[in-house]
């Protein structure tokens, strides 16, 4: 999975437009693209759009409901799970328990709707609040978790902060941590680590950029907000044919010496940690190693 885009909840016309957006998941928005006069609305039209049109996309579809503090997540559940998403999105998730506790709740849901437990994936937004960045250790392996993303937007507004960038479009401190952060819980917890959106789908050279980086550093996917983000995202998140065949240089190479703790490839030592690069890579290349 590379890219995920979002798509508000409320808009039949942009959920039948994202269909072909070529994004490997959508996010069908229940949050904060819907205001609340329309969040019933909203539920009626996404589980509409789940049951009936799902299969017009090879993309998963998840969705983002709304958090446990607004009262309405057990609504947007109860509305969405008989239509059978890939997986719910949770924002504000303010550490691993409510990964745990939404994980119960699927599996009831589950149970009554007739689906297998453990089916629906989670991807949780750890960093919207000052607690939530704070409590990012505390996350851990889970069967259901299909990665772990960020947010700068929220987090502004809950640590008081004019911007989350500075003068030349770059994250300040605050927000560069808890970018680095959620690389680490996402490493930690044995599952792969989301960028957050780039809200000016207008600067398409600080956009690319901004995805380069990330997946320099870690990332393996990217939120969109936009239709058009998406066919950067995939190209850039999609390992190139060099950097594979590298890779399979890494691991044959281990392999053929009888995996010993270091080899030489063109005069350069590699140890075991490239050789887990090289794993990791060849995997979302949906290589075998």
């Amino acid at each position: 999975m590379r890219s995920m885009l979002f798509v508000p909840g409320n808009s039949e016309r942009k959920l039948e437009k994202a269909l072909n957006s070529g994004a490997d998941a959508l996010i069908v928005d229940l949050e904060d693209s819907v205001a609340l006069a329309d969040k019933a609305a909203a539920r009626r039209i996404a589980a509409a759009f789940l049951r009936e049109r799902r299969h017009e996309t090879p993309a998963a579809v998840y969705v983002r409901v709304n958090d446990f503090t607004t009262g309405m997540t057990d609504e947007d559940l109860a509305a969405v799970m008989a239509s059978r998403p890939d997986g719910i999105m949770l924002p504000k998730c303010t550490g691993g328990p409510d990964v745990t506790r939404l994980s119960a709740k699927l599996r009831v849901l589950e149970a009554e709707n007739g689906l297998a437990d453990g089916a629906t994936r989670i991807v949780p937004l750890i960093t919207e609040t000052a607690a939530s960045v704070l409590a990012t250790p505390s996350y851990r392996p889970e069967q259901r978790l299909a990665g772990l993303t960020w947010g700068a937007e929220d987090l502004s507004a809950s640590v008081g902060a004019r911007t989350a960038r500075d003068g030349n479009g770059r994250y300040t401190d605050v927000f560069r941590m808890a970018r680095a952060l959620t690389i680490l819980a996402a490493s930690a917890s044995d599952t792969v680590a989301i960028d957050t959106v780039f809200p000016d789908f207008r600067d398409a050279e600080g956009f690319r950029r901004e995805c380069e980086e990330a997946e320099r550093d870690g990332f393996t996917a990217k939120l969109a907000i936009h239709p058009d983000q998406v066919a950067v995202i995939n190209a850039v998140f999609t390992p190139s044919a060099e950097a594979v065949a590298k890779s399979m240089a890494v691991v044959e190479a281990f392999r053929a010496a009888g995996n010993p703790g270091v080899v030489a490839i063109g005069g350069k030592m590699y140890d075991r940690p490239h050789l887990r690069l090289a794993e990791r890579l060849l995997a979302r290349a949906g290589m075998q190693a």
